[in-house]
């Protein structure tokens, strides 16, 4: 702590316990250091002078209240906490120094005052590994990674041997470990992964703490990074938060590093000699394994995984959700001017409203979610049928909802009722399209021409259509506009003469 005038610990004193204000407001206000403004609050504290202080309290005496000379040695040994366990004791939630330092003191009055026992307790977690050094609260933090050492699966047939992936999660506190062999550290892996290694553990912690990895984080950044939609969507099924690693920062990820560092020396190099022939085999090699290195006891510390987390982390865990998170990938789509976006072939429909705009699309294996400004404005069953259709009634505009109740069997009866060519014509629109949905609005064109001009007519003009190869609603229309329909049938044109020459070999001569 830099050495203040009275006057400015004064101020401290004031702003504090007569102004309230907090340590951050009291040191933007001098300005001083934040750690600067709660070392003089705590020498404060321990002096145990009142507040107002005495009129009579002259600075000379106020420093040395403040700051007593150091005491000699007496020479005496006083009673050494068990620095291990005060670690551990800090893990749980609202556990501080301050309050272990007073069940210390009611053990062993005569003990450290409470600055020297946390100067102890620093100097001994400096001394610690670097994984130790950090102090995560139980049920707080869930680090996960894959270890850069693949595992080996032989098949059986070939004798091909095929490199798995291998997923780790370690939890803070505790140091519990998961781990499992998946073929890829693609998403689906990814996710899938989460999702049993949440089961296994029981419970959900509080936040996340991937490395930037391209399956869980889209985009890295210091301050903002980018999730991958489906992370996020996991997250937020499970009530997590997600903290990426800061990229060049090893702190951050020491403990899931480590912790891929045991899983390879205490698992995957145990297995190097005993042949896997699946990936189910694999993964019931490792989960005993996995057994074995959670009841092994520390080497510094008391207890192993499992007691620390039996006994501490998983009461701290927040419960399961009722269902596990369903995997779901997300998409950005168009919507086309036929209210459909299409998503690997197949088309679904969206309000018509929205003919233009960006939708985002959640695909599972059962189902289409479209969402457009974060709310869900279509819900399908998914299709495999490429080329196809799914259109719910709603989405329509009011007049196409109209044509929606028609069919091409419906088209075609209702063509019959007025002659052959006319159904022929019909036939024909049908066959010209590759969806007869898209030759309605002809078809009905057609037929309603039967009201204005009449059913005997329209059968005429059908036939000339069908004569001329022009089958469409325009030809109609103009034929039956300019009374074509009512004059004969142009005849085609006579065949040319067959030429008899000398020269000329004909049929005959290829026999």
């Amino acid at each position: 702590m830099e050495r203040l005038s009275m006057r400015k610990i004064r101020e401290v004193l004031r702003l504090t316990l007569e102004a309230g204000l907090s340590a951050r407001q009291i040191a933007e206000s001098l300005p001083l250091a934040r750690s600067t403004v709660g070392e003089c609050l705590r020498r404060f504290r321990e002096s145990g002078l009142p507040w107002p202080l005495p009129s009579e309290l002259s600075d000379v005496a106020l420093e040395q209240r403040l700051f007593p000379p150091p005491v000699r040695g007496s020479g005496r040994t006083r009673p050494h906490p068990d620095w291990a366990r005060v670690h551990q004791e800090l893990k749980r939630k609202g556990v501080t120094l301050a309050l272990l330092w007073q069940e210390y003191q009611r053990a062993h009055p005569d003990g450290y005052q409470y600055s020297r026992f946390c100067d102890q307790y620093r100097a001994w977690v400096g001394r610690q590994d670097v994984v130790m050094r950090q102090t995560h609260r139980v049920g707080e933090k869930l680090f996960v990674d894959y270890a850069g050492q693949p595992a080996e699966v032989i098949d059986r047939t070939t004798g091909e041997i095929r490199l798995a992936q291998v997923f780790v999660a370690v939890l803070g506190a505790s140091n519990y470990t998961y781990a499992e062999a998946t073929w890829t550290q693609q998403l689906p892996d990814w996710i899938g992964a989460h999702v049993r290694a949440l089961a296994f553990f029981g419970g959900v912690p509080e936040m996340l703490i991937p490395d930037n990895l391209k399956s869980g984080v889209t985009k890295a950044h210091r301050y903002e990074p980018d999730l991958n939609p489906t992370y996020a969507d996991l997250a937020q099924h499970y009530g997590v938060a997600v903290l990426p690693d800061r990229s060049r920062k090893p702190r951050d990820k020491a403990k899931v590093e480590v912790g891929v560092q045991v899983v390879e020396r205490w698992i995957l190099a145990a297995l190097r000699h005993r042949p896997c022939f699946s990936l189910a085999e694999l993964n019931q090699a490792i989960r005993e394994l996995l057994t074995r290195l959670n009841q092994r006891p520390f080497k510094k510390q008391p207890d192993s995984r499992q007691t620390l987390f039996m006994t501490q982390e998983q009461p701290a865990l927040r419960p399961l959700p009722r269902l596990p998170y369903e995997f779901a990938e997300w998409k950005k789509a168009r919507v086309h001017i036929d209210y459909h976006v299409e998503i690997e072939g197949h088309y679904y429909s969206v309000p018509y409203r929205l003919v233009k705009a960006q939708v985002e699309v959640r695909l599972t294996a059962r189902t289409v979610e479209c969402f457009h400004q974060g709310q869900r404005v279509a819900s399908h069953i998914r299709s495999p049928q490429r080329g196809q259709h799914t259109t719910v009634v709603e989405h329509m505009p009011v007049a196409h909802r109209e044509h929606a109740e028609w069919t091409p069997q419906r088209l075609l009866h209702w063509a019959e009722s007025i002659g052959p060519a006319t159904t022929g014509v019909i036939q024909t629109l049908f066959e010209r399209r590759t969806y007869p949905q898209h030759a309605f609005r002809a078809a009905l064109g057609i037929l309603r021409l039967a009201k204005g001009f009449g059913t005997a007519r329209l059968e005429a003009a059908s036939r000339r259509a069908l004569h001329l190869g022009a089958c469409s609603y325009k030809s109609l229309d103009s034929i039956l506009k300019q009374g074509l329909d009512q004059q004969p049938l142009p005849t085609p044109p006579p065949a040319a003469p067959a030429i008899d020459h000398d020269n000329l070999r004909g049929a005959a001569y290829y026999h």
